[in-house]
């Protein structure tokens, strides 16, 4: 009995280990088509890659400059403004606003800024400058939505401070990192990109209509005693 016992429980973990090897030779046939896979080389790149650990780093066209270069100090602006807009994403979402998709795509096109940012005209080839071409649609759809929400607000009639609940607060915080990666960007070209965008202007906005339908109250500014 105990043998027959040993058997059937050497049999079934048998037939696991044979799924478990088909379910891996599967996985492994569908990741085969990854953009980072080799041919015969199926490993997982890694998050390092030690190419910046004597203080430079690349720009898109392969050009090496250090990292405090002003290129570099404002694709990390744009990283933040990114990274502010997700956090203030994540708190809309939360109160179940209808504009999230708007943000959505923003940092999509922040991705798009950063490829601009990273190709420095001093050593691009007319490749790089048409793959990283900046989409004048942008500019039209941000002046669309700020002229939509624009209508469903008071009339701005005195100044106001951020607040008006987490969800205005946070586009607040992302208005901020946004004028500053205008006013610190790399060289005029870069501040034009966000300028040209209407960002700011669309934040400071889009963090108004948050207060607003949450029914949130704005902050008034009162000069101090």
């Amino acid at each position: 009995m105990a043998s027959l016992v040993i058997k059937l429980v050497y049999v079934r973990c048998a037939a696991r280990t044979g799924r478990l090897i088909n379910e891996l030779r599967t996985r492994k046939i569908l990741c085969s088509d990854r953009s980072y896979a080799t041919e015969g080389d199926q490993r997982v790149p890694k998050i390092y890659t030690k190419t910046g650990d004597k203080g430079f780093s690349s720009t898109f066209t392969g050009e090496r400059r250090p990292k405090e270069d002003n290129i570099f100090e404002a694709l990390g602006n744009a990283d933040e403004l990114s990274s502010a807009i997700g956090l203030a994403r994540e708190f809309c979402l939360d109160k179940g606003h209808t504009f999230t998709y708007q943000l959505d795509k923003i940092q999509c096109i922040l991705q798009d800024v950063g490829s601009n940012i990273a190709t420095p005209r001093s050593s691009a080839r007319e490749s790089h400058l048409k793959r990283t071409k900046f989409n004048a649609q942008v500019t039209a759809d941000l002046e669309a939505w700020i002229d939509n929400l624009t209508g469903e607000l008071p009339p701005l009639t005195k100044f106001i401070l951020p607040s008006g609940g987490k969800s205005s607060a946070a586009l607040h915080l992302a208005r901020t990192v946004c004028r500053r990666a205008e006013r610190r960007g790399s060289g005029s070209r870069c501040c034009q990109v966000f300028e040209q965008v209407r960002l700011s202007d669309y934040l400071f906005t889009v963090a108004r209509y948050a207060a607003v339908k949450e029914g949130k109250e704005e902050k008034i500014y009162k000069k101090s005693e």
